[in-house]
């Protein structure tokens, strides 16, 4: 693997940067304590490209490779991780999933408008009752003619209320466990599904998480996304490389605290020098410093391995596992770095904890992670 990126790569990681300089920084706290992003990011996003990487130009996307996108991911993470999550879930887990499992008819309805803001994704996978047992949820998808009548909640779904589009998981088979899953591509506006915000989170409050009640949703069974019954190793699929948005947007959190931490000890001043100076506080900053690296590292050698087209799955978990803990490690020490003054808001180390915090909670708990990664490695299912 090449570290050294390319000219393009580099200029689009530039462009981010400024995007984020411009776009989301001046805003992140105000959206935090609305507990709502304004919308507009979303057109924003499209118009720079940024919900169209790897996506083909031929269906309105960017194109770009699989590090580019970590690299926009990482900048959307360090600016404000609730926007982070808008691009991580309607272009990681949606939009790559119809590109790869859709129809040419399906491809041609949602792509051209997720790539260029004019519609938003979300993934109805999570129920109240099925977290990391996702494989037996209760989602029910029944024939009838030529359409399916759906009917069930999910819960904890990101762009939940903004969503034009549920990619949405149920059971149509009577099959115990993952078998009897499908996948289907479910308007946000068809009868019988209705949304509620979720309000009241530790972090991420500015983005939009809601609850999906289905009660008798009828679509057509054109609206099946790859082949029936297949619905949990399409959910598995796009999971592995979410895992890999997931761990660059926890990049961001831990530079952003990384730069945090040094601005503030070059600045403030305790026994008449700069806490800098203390080798204590040194080592705060060390310790968060090579976890930013570690975890890039770790990242990008996904991002290198999808490109290739080998096997990722694993070192996704492991990345995934390591950025989302190491995040939250980074945020705790630069908050102790900030002493008092990280404990509010006016200071951003606060909410960089708040929002790391559940990095190791969503697309998979560190302990599925482990067991994922363990499961691999000695070849038991621990499923």
């Amino acid at each position: 693997m090449n570290l050294e990126l390319s000219e393009e790569q580099t200029a689009v990681r530039r462009l981010a940067e400024d995007f984020v300089r411009r776009e989301i920084a001046p805003h992140a706290v105000a959206w935090d304590r609305a507990e709502s992003v304004d919308k507009s990011i979303v057109k924003k996003l499209g118009d720079v490209g940024f919900l169209g990487l790897t996506i083909p130009e031929e269906y309105g996307g960017s194109g770009g490779d699989h590090l580019t996108y970590c690299l926009v991911t990482e900048e959307l993470g360090r600016g404000d991780s609730s926007v982070r999550g808008i691009v991580s879930v309607s272009l990681g887990l949606v939009a790559k999933t119809i590109a790869a499992w859709g129809s040419e008819e399906q491809k041609r309805q949602w792509l051209p408008r997720l790539t260029r803001g004019a519609a938003l994704g979300c993934f109805g996978l999570t129920e109240p009752g099925t977290g990391s047992d996702a494989g037996n949820l209760t989602t029910r998808a029944v024939r009838e003619g030529d359409d399916y009548v759906i009917s069930g909640t999910k819960m904890f779904i990101t762009n939940g209320t903004w969503a034009d589009v549920v990619l949405l998981f149920a059971r149509t088979h009577d099959t115990p466990g993952h078998r009897g899953v499908s996948a289907f591509l479910v308007p946000t506006d068809t009868p019988g599904l209705t949304r509620r915000t979720i309000h009241g989170k530790l972090g991420l409050r500015g983005q939009a998480t809601a609850e999906l009640v289905l009660d008798g949703v009828r679509v057509p069974a054109s609206a099946l996304l790859g082949p029936a019954g297949k619905g949990f190793s399409i959910a598995m699929s796009a999971l592995a490389k979410g895992r890999m948005s997931v761990a660059a947007g926890c990049v961001g959190i831990a530079q952003a605290a990384l730069d945090a931490a040094v601005r503030y000890a070059g600045e403030r001043e305790q026994f008449g020098k700069p806490i800098a100076s203390y080798q204590l506080v040194q080592e705060l900053i060390s310790d968060i410093s090579v976890d930013v690296d570690a975890a890039r590292l770790l990242t990008w050698r996904v991002a290198d391995l999808i490109d290739r087209g080998e096997e990722f799955a694993t070192a996704a978990s492991t990345a995934k596992l390591f950025a989302s803990e190491a995040a939250v490690r980074a945020a705790n020490n630069a908050l102790q770095v900030f002493g008092g003054y990280g404990y509010i808001d006016e200071y951003p180390v606060g909410k960089l904890l708040r929002d790391a915090r559940v990095m190791t909670l969503y697309e998979g708990t560190s302990q599925i992670q482990k067991l994922i990664i363990g499961r691999a490695l000695t070849g038991v299912s621990a499923f």
